[in-house]
């Protein structure tokens, strides 16, 4: 039977500490230092495939999709590169769904388990995405649900972007992807993009 490495648990007990949850969505050039200091091996060893055994355990695939997904968007902000591996997170977030590592973790862990899907520039995957974090927040107690509430309108708000553009016009410059004028008004607005 497999074990969760070491590392993917240290790695969940970093980004799950009580301290962090304020600093998930937050930019912060501190926070990424120390996540770059900590996992930065980790991230590259992920985007190489090098870690892939941690997918043998719920614990363990939620760390690869950390690493995959979240890490990446902290340490390569303004860079092609926050974004290179979200097929690769996909992927493994849509294998691990099918096994029902999900159902195995915390309500708070398996929203991170999703967010792979939320950031996909793909319809289908937007709409599973939104049905997950809908069943999410049906599960949780009345006492969690604000919390989960909010996860649950992001994940609407980036289906509805992808609905209306096919792909997150927040991206584009970095890409290097010609904006279209509506999507020039649409990143004009406050709060577009995120």
């Amino acid at each position: 039977m497999s074990t969760t490495p070491s590392r993917a648990d240290a790695l969940l007990d970093f980004w799950f500490a009580d301290k962090q949850a304020k600093r998930w969505f937050a930019k912060s050039a501190a926070f990424d230092e120390q996540i770059r200091a900590r996992f930065g091996a980790e991230v590259q060893a992920a985007a190489e495939g090098r870690l892939d055994a941690w997918a043998d355990t719920p614990r363990g695939w939620l760390a690869l999709l950390i690493l995959l997904d979240q890490f990446p968007r902290n340490l390569y902000r303004d860079d092609p590169r926050a974004w290179a591996q979200d097929v690769s997170a996909q992927r493994l977030a849509l294998s691990g769904i099918a096994e029902g590592f999900d159902r195995q973790l915390p309500p708070l862990q398996r929203g991170f388990a999703y967010m792979p899907l939320e950031h996909a520039e793909n319809e289908g995957l937007q709409q599973r995405s939104v049905a997950l974090f809908e069943a999410l927040y049906a599960e949780v107690t009345p006492a969690e649900r604000p919390r989960f509430r909010s996860s649950l309108n992001y994940a609407r708000r980036h289906r509805e972007v992808i609905a209306r553009f096919g792909r997150f016009p927040h991206r584009n410059a970095v890409l290097g992807r010609p904006s279209t004028e509506e999507e020039l008004h649409y990143l004009a607005q406050p709060g577009a993009g995120f």
